[in-house]
């Protein structure tokens, strides 16, 4: 578990001993005790009890911040608030309701975007080469051909980047949902939308990416060739990509 500070650094001065119990009792011992109760379980209970007693506060928000990041989902979320519904009340419900909705919403947003392809997952092994969140599902992959469907929250985009090659090599984007950004070093950006498709050759600097106000979904092809390999470069600040 993450150490709490909340206990002191809100009442630190006025009551040490209120902090301390609320950091190192609750939060560092009976929520630490994970083979006794596991974490989502624990998140379950809380968010019940705090429904129960009509606590529809900024401290339910944390706990349901914590119960999804603890593994509970929105189906699950949905199912609980329902179930507890009819022994905390109705009014109870649609008060944690709108609350849950607004943790839970990217989420929602999430499930309609990636095309006919689907989302993917997170793209966690290379999320250090994005600005913003983006999504991974491979397609297909042969000795050497790999495909992938690459989805991108708004604004989110990749590091200037190269598809280094000694001959032939670089990479094919086609274009399957949303609107996007391409753009080589120099040149203007080129904008992009579903139907779309460039040809990016090999040994030129490029990025690529989603608009401010819109997902951008592109199918990215790896080009065959000799001696092939990815270069990632800093990334496209703010003031170039704002400036678009």
């Amino acid at each position: 578990m993450i150490k709490q500070t909340a206990g002191r650094d809100a009442l630190e001065d006025f009551a040490p001993e209120f902090a301390r119990m609320n950091d190192d009792v609750l939060f560092g011992e009976v929520w630490s005790r994970e083979d006794k109760l596991s974490l989502r379980d624990r998140s379950l209970v809380t968010l019940c009890v705090f429904m129960g007693k009509g606590m529809v506060d900024n401290s339910l928000k944390y706990h349901l911040v914590s119960a999804r990041k603890n593994g509970i989902t929105k189906e699950e979320m949905a199912e609980m608030i329902t179930h507890a519904a009819f022994y905390a009340g109705w009014p109870n419900a649609w008060a944690v309701f709108r609350m849950a909705k607004e943790v839970y919403a990217d989420e929602v947003c999430e499930e309609n975007h990636g095309g006919i392809f689907g989302l993917g997952e997170p793209n966690t092994a290379f999320e250090r080469y994005f600005t913003g969140k983006s999504y991974l599902k491979p397609l297909a992959k042969t000795d050497n051909i790999f495909m992938a469907n690459v989805t991108f929250e708004p604004s989110c985009r990749n590091n200037w980047h190269l598809h280094k090659a000694e001959k032939g090599g670089g990479q094919l984007l086609l274009c399957v949902d949303g609107e996007g950004w391409y753009q080589e070093h120099g040149k203007p950006a080129q904008s992009l939308r579903a139907g779309d498709c460039v040809t990016i050759p090999a040994n030129i600097k490029h990025w690529h990416g989603a608009k401010k106000n819109s997902w951008f979904s592109h199918i990215a092809i790896e080009v065959p060739g000799e001696n092939t390999s990815n270069m990632w470069l800093e990334p496209v600040t703010d003031e170039e990509y704002n400036a678009l």
